[in-house]
């Protein structure tokens, strides 16, 4: 009889690291939200501060799951490790990033961060089609709102500049 065993250890793989780095970027923005960002000149196309915990809830937790289903695959299968590297790397850039814009108190620098980050995600997402296309689409919605940010990025900084 062969026994289906989930697996646990890749679930917390792909779990962990999303989840410290949502933790790690909301300890390091949250204390700046009412008071230096609040001052900050915006573009009328900024969301209402509600939207950004929806979005990046939503937005990690698949996250979470596109790592889950390339874990899934073998060690061995071509491409996996070169695409969990990316995925890694661009969730330290995640951090990094809320830590230039937010931390530091400083849009430029958050710029100086965001276009990497942007480009890591676009490679992640090249990299994990290779392993798992579908799992390669669940980060599209990443991407769409760190373009998004990236935009308002440049526009917060030429407005406080």
């Amino acid at each position: 009889m062969t026994s289906l065993r989930f697996p646990i250890d890749k679930l917390l793989l792909a779990i962990g690291p999303v989840v410290a780095a949502s933790m790690l970027g909301n300890a390091i923005t949250r204390p700046h939200i009412g008071g230096w960002y609040a001052a900050l000149i915006k573009p009328a196309f900024n969301p209402p501060n509600w939207i950004f915990p929806v979005a990046w809830t939503t937005l990690f937790a698949l996250m979470a799951y596109a790592a889950f289903r390339v874990l899934k695959w073998p060690a061995g299968t071509p491409h996996r490790g070169q695409a969990l590297a990316l995925f890694y790397g661009q969730l330290v850039l995640n951090v990094a990033w809320s830590y230039a814009f937010f931390g530091l108190q400083s849009p430029l620098l958050g710029l100086v961060v965001i276009v990497p980050f942007l480009a890591a995600i676009i490679l992640t997402i090249r990299s994990f089609e290779k392993v798992d296309p579908f799992a390669s689409w669940l980060l599209w919605p990443y991407a769409a709102w760190v373009s998004f940010a990236t935009v308002l990025n440049l526009a917060i900084w030429s407005l406080n500049r």
